[in-house]
C-alpha cells in the first residue's frame, strides 16, 4: 500500500512559510485531479523563484502578488503545461518582469481529454527551454532542473540543493497516484523517471498538489510497486477474458470514484502500450482505447 499523506493545513490565498527557503500559496481550484488546489512555491527571499503559478484566477494572482510584495521575481518555473499549473505564468511574468522557464511539450501534447485530467494549456510557451541538469540560482538558493517525462512528455522537477528537496510537480504526489495519459504520457518513461528520482536520495518531495512526502525512498518504492501490481492485474484480466479496456476498468478500479474512471482508462492504455512494446501483449491493431488485446 502507498503511504499517502493527505493531511494539509492551509487557507486559500494565504502565504505559508513551509521550510526555511520555501513559501506556499494554494489556489482555490480543488477537484478530483488537484486535491485541495494548486500549491505554488516561492523559493528564497528578496530575489525569488516561483514554481507552477497555477490556474488563471484573479484572486489567485492577487494573492501571489501580495505574497511577493517588495521582492523581485527572477524565475517562473513550470513543471509542465497542464491548465492547473501553467496558465498564470504569463500574467505573473507581465506583472513582475520575470522570465518563464520550462520545456515545450511534444507535438501531440496540446490534445486534451475532457473529464480525464485538467487538460493542456494550449498557450504554454516557455521563454527559456530547460535542459536536464540545468542550474538556476538566486541569493541563498540553488535549483536544478531534472527532466522527468512520463506524466507528460515535458515534465520537469526542480531540486533545491540547500534543503535536498525536490519539487515533484505531478510526477509524484503525496495524496494520490499520477495519471499517465497517452499520447503525451508514456508509462515506460514514467518508470524510468521514478528510478531517476529515487536514485537521488532526496529528503523531501514537495508536490504541486497536497502535502510534502518526508519518507521519500519507501514512498517511491510503494509508488513503483503499485504500478507493477496494476500491470499484473491487467495481465490477469486478459487471462480471464477481459480483452478490452472498457471491460477492464470497472473491475480493476471498482473502489475508485467513477468520476476518475475515464482517467483510469487512459492509465490502463498507457500500461497496455508499454506491454505491447515489451512484447508481453498483442493488440489487434494500433494499441488504443478501442483495440482488442491478448496475451503474447
Amino acid at each position: 500500500m502507498i503511504p499517502f499523506v493527505r493531511e494539509i493545513e492551509f487557507e486559500y490565498g494565504r502565504c505559508d512559510q513551509v521550510s526555511p527557503l520555501i513559501r506556499r500559496v494554494i489556489a482555490r481550484n480543488p477537484g478530483p485531479f488537484t486535491y485541495t488546489g494548486t500549491g505554488v512555491y516561492i523559493i528564497g527571499r528578496g530575489e525569488v523563484a516561483v514554481i507552477d503559478p497555477g490556474p488563471e484566477l484573479a484572486e489567485h494572482l492577487d494573492a501571489l502578488l501580495a505574497a511577493l510584495d517588495g521582492e523581485r521575481v527572477t524565475h517562473i518555473l513550470l513543471t509542465h503545461h497542464h491548465l492547473d499549473h501553467s496558465p498564470l505564468a504569463r500574467p505573473l511574468a507581465e506583472a513582475t518582469g520575470a522570465t518563464i522557464y520550462g520545456r515545450a511539450p511534444a507535438a501531440l501534447a496540446a490534445e486534451s481529454h475532457d473529464g480525464m485530467e485538467e487538460g493542456a494549456d494550449s498557450r504554454f510557451k516557455p521563454e527559456v527551454e530547460l535542459t536536464d541538469g540545468q542550474i538556476l540560482a538566486g541569493p541563498g538558493w540553488t535549483l536544478e532542473a531534472i527532466t522527468t517525462p512520463g506524466h507528460t512528455s515535458n515534465h520537469v522537477c526542480f531540486a533545491l540543493k540547500e534543503e535536498n528537496a525536490l519539487f515533484s510537480g505531478d510526477h509524484i504526489m503525496g495524496w494520490s497516484t499520477t495519471v499517465i495519459t497517452p499520447p503525451d504520457g508514456n508509462m515506460g518513461d514514467y518508470f524510468a523517471s521514478l528510478d531517476k528520482v529515487r536514485a537521488r536520495g532526496f529528503d523531501t518531495l514537495w508536490p504541486t498538489h497536497g502535502s510534502p512526502v518526508r519518507d521519500v525512498t519507501p514512498f517511491i518504492d510503494a509508488y513503483v510497486a503499485h504500478r507493477r501490481d496494476r500491470e499484473t492485474q491487467i495481465l490477469n484480466a486478459l487471462a480471464s477474458g477481459h480483452d478490452r479496456i472498457q471491460a477492464m476498468v470497472p473491475v480493476l478500479y471498482a473502489a475508485v470514484d467513477p468520476r476518475l474512471h475515464p482517467a483510469a482508462a487512459m492509465s490502463v492504455l498507457a500500461h497496455l502500450q508499454q506491454l505491447v512494446r515489451d512484447g508481453r501483449v498483442h493488440s489487434d491493431g494500433a494499441p488504443d482505447l478501442a483495440a482488442v488485446y491478448s496475451l503474447a
